[in-house]
């Protein structure tokens, strides 16, 4: 036996015990919502409890963010006056409250606030416009909203005086009389309402761009989130006996208290479901940045001895190559993770080279599945760099043709996965959540093989979406608005490779008979009505007809390939 193969049987083997009978990690198949799904029999019934047992760390500092710093007892008073401030103004278990800010500690303690208490978050998109906020409003209808001065000016701009929002405002230079100040909501005395948290009711809804026009609201209950929270610690004790048991590596008796960076934003489950949970599960700091910055970034892991920093592939490639990267300490680094994006495999194996004390890790997953369905990390990605690990065990999983049925062991095929993360569907979307969800199977988009340690490879993507930097972006979304431009008889948006961002956008545009456009004028009038990052930054006009296939459908991939060749990524 090699020593790969070894490690892998070892990895199977504490996998078994971990989630057998008895096991810290037990898999038992409950019903829930009328399916038979594959749960943790010890997991905390709700977020509630989750988030109350972290009291217990006191005055540890929870949350650090240039110069501030905030202990767990405080993040928990600051709930708690929210949370009863909220119920004095009539938002009850049930409601929903938005949450439309940059990564402020406030956009935390406000999240722990509301599902602790049964009231569901609604994460607004830091960088929509006017436009997308409305929508996302509209469509969601919270109680209130806790927002920053650049999304109250964004919400100003739409704000519709016959549907009343209670506004709680976040460092704004000054206070309207109908917005109330953060400082004044948590200087009360109010403390946790007592309720009962159902485990499928609603805890956050996060809203996802889709193959069709506008994004939907998934619908994240609080058994699909402590589900993402179990499958990572999971992640973490199985790699670790696993390691022990293959190479004699034992784990520290005390286990260090994590201090991690986290660099992407909170209305993503990477940041939140992910990031902010583990962290907070092992009493660790969360770091905040006001924006990315390798350079800035640096500086934080020597001065917080930062030990992981959570972000999408690209992070980690800046990080490593900048050139204050070895004069800078980052002896504190045990990991590098990427998410939000597939880390490329020669990434994976430079993270291991160049950060002497720091491991790669990664996690593959999506909202509609509350965080990840697969993680990897260490000897087990520096072996299989090109994986994205072995599915959790919360999930039932299988790869299945166009027409849905099961393909053979090891081929290729659509990956659907089944189990307690999956989100109860999509608000308003009865349509949509019957398209992405079949009988609780949840249909991921994703062109996958599964070998026979249940580890999973991302082949290619089936939907119609670009990933951008760890931002989905629909390129239906994007052609709805280019097609808004008067000039516009046919357009065509798909992927362009790119070094930084894995994938740049890009558009074929066929020009009416008789109009003018070009590059520039198109690029200004998708900005006045989508988010910066979903604007083309490539524009081809063609002189005929888009190629269409026999069903009238443009074909994407081959405009893809023809006009991004030419592209230096």
């Amino acid at each position: 036996m090699t020593d790969t193969t070894k490690l892998y049987a070892e990895l199977n083997r504490a996998r078994a015990e971990l989630t057998g009978p008895g096991g810290q990690f037990e898999i038992v198949e409950q019903e829930v919502l009328g399916h038979q799904l594959r749960c943790f029999k010890n997991a905390p019934p709700s977020v509630r409890e989750f988030w109350l047992s972290t009291a217990m760390f006191g005055e540890r500092d929870y949350i650090v963010y240039e110069g501030e710093r905030l202990t767990y007892a405080e993040a928990h008073r600051q709930a708690g006056a929210l949370a009863a401030w909220l119920f004095e103004q009539g938002v009850a278990p049930g409601d929903r409250v938005a949450i439309a800010m940059r990564n402020y500690p406030e956009w935390l303690t406000a999240y722990w606030a509301c599902v602790s208490c049964g009231i569901a978050v609604v994460g607004m998109n830091a960088w929509w416009t006017g436009e997308e906020m409305e929508y996302a409003l509209k469509d969601s209808a919270p109680k209130a909203m806790i927002c920053d001065k650049e999304r109250l000016a964004a919400y100003r701009a739409v704000q519709d005086p016959a549907v009343p929002i209670l506004l709680v405002g976040v460092r704004l230079p000054d206070y309207a009389a109908d917005v109330t100040p953060w400082a004044d909501v948590v200087a009360g005395a109010g403390t946790m309402p007592q309720v009962t948290v159902d485990p499928d009711m609603d805890a956050c809804i996060f809203y996802t761009s889709g193959t069709t026009g506008f994004p939907k609201g998934a619908q994240l209950t609080h058994r699909g989130c402590i589900a993402n929270l179990m499958n990572m610690l999971f992640s973490g004790a199985s790699s670790a006996l696993a390691m022990e048991r293959a190479k004699g590596e034992l784990p520290p008796e005390v286990p260090p208290v994590p201090v991690v960076l986290l660099t992407t934003p909170l209305f993503h489950v990477t940041a939140n479901n992910c990031g902010a949970y583990l962290t907070s599960a092992a009493g660790g700091t969360i770091v905040l940045m006001y924006r990315w910055d390798a350079g800035a970034a640096l500086k934080l892991i020597a001065a917080e001895k930062i030990s992981s920093m959570s972000g999408v592939p690209v992070m980690s490639r800046e990080l490593i190559n900048h050139p204050d990267f070895a004069t800078t300490d980052t002896s504190t680094l045990t990991g590098l993770s990427g998410g939000g994006a597939q880390v490329p495999p020669d990434l994976v194996l430079k993270i291991d080279e160049k950060v002497a004390t720091a491991r790669p890790t990664t996690g593959y997953g999506m909202t509609e599945t509350c965080g990840i369905i697969t993680s990897v990390s260490g000897d087990f990605f520096v072996a299989r760099p090109d994986t994205a690990g072995p599915y959790m065990p919360s999930f039932d999983a299988r790869v299945v043709d166009d027409d849905g049925n099961d393909v053979p062991p090891g081929t290729v095929g659509e990956l659907w996965v089944k189990g307690s993360p999956v989100i109860k569907g999509y608000i308003n979307r009865p349509d949509a959540t019957a398209q992405t969800i079949t009988d609780g199977w949840l249909h991921t988009g994703d062109v996958a093989r599964i070998d026979s340690d249940k580890f999973v490879y991302i082949v290619d993507r089936k939907k119609d979406l670009v990933i951008r930097g760890g931002e989905n972006v629909s390129c239906t979304e994007v052609e709805a608005c280019v097609y808004r431009h008067p000039a516009v008889a046919e357009c065509c948006v798909f992927g362009v490779p790119d070094e930084r961002l894995g994938e740049e956008i890009g558009v074929a545009v066929v020009v009416k008979p008789g109009s003018t456009c070009d590059e520039t004028e198109l690029q200004k009038h998708c900005l006045e009505h989508m988010s910066k990052h979903k604007v083309p930054r490539y524009v081809w006009f063609e002189g005929e007809a888009l190629p269409r296939n026999a069903s009238g459908k443009f074909l994407r991939r081959e405009l893809r390939d023809r006009l991004s060749a030419g592209v230096a990524g």
